[in-house]
């Protein structure tokens, strides 16, 4: 059983890169899905999810309008970042959990059952 994310980079302000999140072991749709990331220093926040079944999806205040969270297939969750600033840098996780929320301007993924190894971003000229 295992969660990988992939995708990250060295990107240039206002460029986009495309994140991706694989399961394999067991079936991603059968889940919830949530993109979170960590910046040195900083406490990790919740960038965007979304919910199996009805696909509702969340985003962190700070990435709404920039990031688009989609399920690819059955077993791939995407993040697609437009727009980035040298504030995203950070290391990416996704997870996969019960349910998505939305609290004090993060998403928020309820009983994560998996977590995968980072991928970093990093922004900058």
């Amino acid at each position: 059983v295992q969660l990988q994310a992939s995708g990250g980079g060295l990107v240039q302000p206002g460029g986009s890169l495309r994140l991706s999140c694989a399961a394999s072991g067991f079936t991603l749709d059968d889940y919830a899905v949530g993109w979170f990331r960590q910046a040195p220093g900083k406490e990790r926040e919740g960038v965007s999810c979304t919910n199996t079944g009805d696909n509702v999806t969340y985003y962190g205040d700070s990435v709404k309008g920039r990031f688009t969270i989609s399920r690819n297939n059955i077993n791939t969750v995407d993040l697609q970042m437009d727009s980035l600033n040298v504030e995203d840098t950070a290391v990416y996780y996704c997870a996969a959990g019960g349910q998505c929320g939305y609290y004090l301007g993060s998403s928020h993924l309820l009983e994560t059952r998996y977590q995968g190894q980072g991928t970093l971003v990093t922004v900058s000229s």
